[in-house]
């Protein structure tokens, strides 16, 4: 379990820098960094139950039991603030993506993370692909249509345009 973990907690990192400009928090690794550190203590708390057991050892059992209930109430607890705090993250990361979106044009960096984030979740814009009307580049290159990104792999000719919405 605990190296599980610990390709869990490596790969959320790795993966962040795809997707850094969207999770523009000095928190935003927190999470990852808290399942490489169950990961440890999981690995440890393992030693210590294996050893209890190959012992036989009363305390070391009891201890290892103690342990594992503070571990399960942390993760009750942490259970119930993720569902609490659900909301405010959902809109936290919502202003956040909005704000990256203002600044596309097309060709700075930020662009190129927003083309990359619409093709590899296959969507378009925050909600959908309406929010692109409300953009900077929308209104600039006036030809009322959304990034090529936007459009659907198997739609050979989509342009982008919104009189063509079955194709984004």
């Amino acid at each position: 379990a605990a190296a599980g973990l610990s390709y869990v907690g490596a790969y959320v990192i790795n993966t962040y820098r795809s997707y850094d400009n969207f999770l523009q928090d000095k928190y935003a690794l927190l999470p990852a960094v808290i399942i490489l550190c169950v990961a440890v203590v999981m690995f440890i708390i393992g030693l210590i139950g294996c050893c209890a057991t190959f012992r036989e050892s009363r305390v070391g059992l009891g201890l290892f039991l103690a342990i594992i209930l503070v571990i399960f109430i942390a993760e009750v607890s942490a259970f119930v603030l993720g569902f609490v705090y659900r909301e405010k993250v959902k809109t936290d990361v919502q202003g956040t993506m909005r704000s990256v979106f203002e600044k596309y044009d097309g060709k700075n960096p930020e662009s190129t993370v927003v083309d990359y984030l619409q093709e590899q979740l296959h969507c378009c814009g925050v909600k959908n692909y309406s929010d692109w009307t409300t953009t900077q580049w929308f209104n600039s290159t006036g030809n009322n249509s959304v990034p090529q990104s936007c459009c659907q792999q198997e739609a050979k000719n989509c342009t982008g345009h919104l009189d063509q919405p079955q194709e984004l």
